[in-house]
């Protein structure tokens, strides 16, 4: 069985026989895994009327636990955005009556963000397809395999930075 990554690696090979293009069959295909990962994911997102960035939001409020609120500060680390694109993705979830804004009990200077009844619908819906989803994708694979590619992802992970944090 071969994949386009194959003939790169094999391509360099040919031209350039003094490097070990190895580390290439690796991060091309996590490269072009992603890739193809996200247009199918984005395809399930759409039939919820969501876009990634949507559910994304959603499924922080969701799983932060009721109440299902949090701050905006608490959702753009979550979410690793920036306040301008979380203040406008909250526009249109606000818009749409999936979220809703009201004063912070604890501090009537800030705001907190909650899922309202309809955005916990459509996260919970959103959610049950988008694992249904990612299990389709992974079918290929034995139980076997998917726990010894989690390990490996997850080592590779955090050796690149990305520790796990909570909210607080």
């Amino acid at each position: 069985m071969q994949d386009r990554v194959d003939d790169i690696v094999a391509a360099w090979r040919g031209v350039r026989p003094e490097l070990d293009p190895s580390p290439m069959g690796i991060v091309g295909r996590l490269s072009r895994a992603a890739r193809l990962i996200e247009r199918r994911m984005d395809e399930d997102y759409r039939q919820h009327s969501l876009t990634a960035a949507e559910f994304d939001v959603l499924a922080t409020l969701r799983r932060s636990g009721e109440p299902y609120r949090l701050l905006p500060t608490d959702l753009y680390r979550e979410t690793m955005l920036s306040s301008g694109a979380m203040t406008a993705r909250l526009d249109k979830l606000e818009a749409r009556g999936l979220v809703a804004r009201g004063p912070n009990p604890d501090d009537r200077r800030s705001v907190t963000v909650t899922l309202t009844g309809a955005g916990l619908d459509v996260v919970d819906r959103a959610m049950d397809s988008h694992l249904a989803c990612e299990d389709r994708m992974l079918a290929a694979l034995s139980d076997t395999q998917r726990s010894a590619l989690e390990d490996l992802l997850r080592t590779l992970l955090v050796s690149l930075g990305d520790h796990g944090r909570k909210l607080e």
